[in-house]
């Protein structure tokens, strides 16, 4: 009987592909989080967050 060699692929390099892929994601996603918030529009939903939490405490 003959015996059957099964190769195996090196998979190291791929989990590092995907963490840079993740790296890129997060920082894109945090970058527009920041120009959300730090606009106009950021402002407005902090502010109507604020006076919503207050006005279920009773305090505003």
């Amino acid at each position: 009987m003959r015996s059957i060699q099964v190769r195996r692929h090196d998979d190291a390099g791929i989990t590092t592909a995907e963490y840079a892929v993740g790296t890129a994601a997060g920082a894109g996603l945090a970058g527009l989080l920041y120009k959300l918030l730090t606009g106009g529009f950021g402002d407005k939903l902090l502010k109507t967050l604020y006076d919503h939490v207050l006005s279920l405490l009773g305090l505003g």
